[in-house]
């Protein structure tokens, strides 16, 4: 849901899969015992009438983040009961967490960088485990919900031939670029 009262008590259905969301950016962002550096992560909320609305999290400016559904749940809560800022407009809502309106197709006009997007279907991200020479300091990826993205943009590639929870899939991708195995982006 992009706006109203969030259903603390039920994020697997009255919250329309809200849980999937916040286990998506908990893995993107935190680490066992803290939180990653320079990590972004976007979430595109669509539900409801009204405009899309996207929530940024910046990594090195979060504050009072935890590794709890519940607690990451109550800062969107805060976030979504606000009016959607106009398409294009970031408003600060909390240190690191950003809101605005837009959808997938801007969010990605906004990425200065490669952008991948997860599809099983397609040729695999990485190269066995050869260590990488590429000197990456930006990559993008996208990744969608249990219906293929309509979306045609950025290099299509698959972590394996079986289709994986997006939280899974984040995890991975940590792991190949923290482990600097080779990206194949070509």
């Amino acid at each position: 849901m992009a706006r109203g009262k969030l259903p603390l008590n039920d994020l697997a259905g009255g919250a329309g899969r809200m849980d999937v969301l916040i286990r998506a950016l908990m893995a993107s962002i935190l680490t066992s015992h803290g939180m990653r550096d320079d990590v972004e992560f976007t979430m595109i909320l669509l539900g409801g009438p009204g405009p899309a609305r996207r929530i940024r999290f910046v990594s090195n400016q979060l504050k009072g983040i935890h590794a709890e559904e519940r607690s990451v749940a109550g800062k969107i809560a805060a976030v979504i009961k606000n009016p959607t800022p106009p398409r294009g407009h970031w408003v600060e809502r909390s240190p690191g967490i950003y809101d605005g309106g837009g959808d997938l197709d801007m969010t990605l006009d906004d990425f200065q960088c490669p952008i991948v997007r997860l599809d099983a279907n397609s040729q695999l991200l990485y190269e066995g485990s050869i260590p990488g020479d590429s000197d990456i300091s930006e990559l993008a990826f996208v990744l969608g919900d249990d219906k293929t993205l309509e979306c045609n943009r950025g290099m299509p590639r698959s972590l394996g031939k079986e289709w994986l929870q997006g939280h899974t899939c984040i995890a991975i991708v940590h792991f190949l670029l923290d482990e600097r195995v080779k990206i194949n982006l070509e």
